[in-house]
């Protein structure tokens, strides 16, 4: 399914999508198509894609491209698949509860629950927010155990 999707290797690429997408909610997929989490989560996109069209819109980074890893630094992205939210390239954070604001770490669920959560995004950056709170209960959202290595 995420041949559906635009897939990013290049740092202008992400650049422009970043900066080029105006009212609308950007939702960018860091991973690996290589990845059967990722390729849940890219089945999960690609269904609801033509649902959120008027309000989001839908891109795939693949973290193994040489020129993408200024992004991967950026992000932190350690955990795949993350998906970062951008709304007129203010990146858009999301207090779910766990550690990190910055990005979703994870897949959704199912469809529904990324919709919920892409309009939620949508509704706060409409009222100029920069951080909202996730519209999901608290057991549809993915727990993962940051572990720190000689600490």
């Amino acid at each position: 399914m995420s041949y559906l999707l635009t897939t990013l290797t290049k740092k202008r690429e992400v650049d422009s999508i970043i900066r080029d997408t105006i009212d609308k909610v950007l939702v960018l997929r860091f991973g690996k198509a290589s990845d059967a989490k990722c390729l849940q989560l890219d089945d999960i996109l690609a269904k609801s894609a033509r649902e959120v069209s008027k309000f989001c819109t839908i891109a795939l980074v693949d973290t193994e491209a040489e020129e993408i890893q200024v992004y991967v630094k950026y992000f932190d992205i350690t955990l795949v698949p993350s998906t970062i939210f951008f709304y007129n390239a203010h990146h858009m954070k999301m207090d779910s509860g766990t550690a990190d604001h910055t990005k979703w770490i994870g897949e959704f669920h199912r469809k529904q629950d990324f919709i919920d959560v892409v309009e939620a995004i949508f509704r706060g950056a409409m009222k100029g927010k920069l951080i909202v709170s996730c519209p999901l209960p608290p057991e549809r959202i993915p727990r993962f155990q940051l572990l720190f290595k000689d600490v």
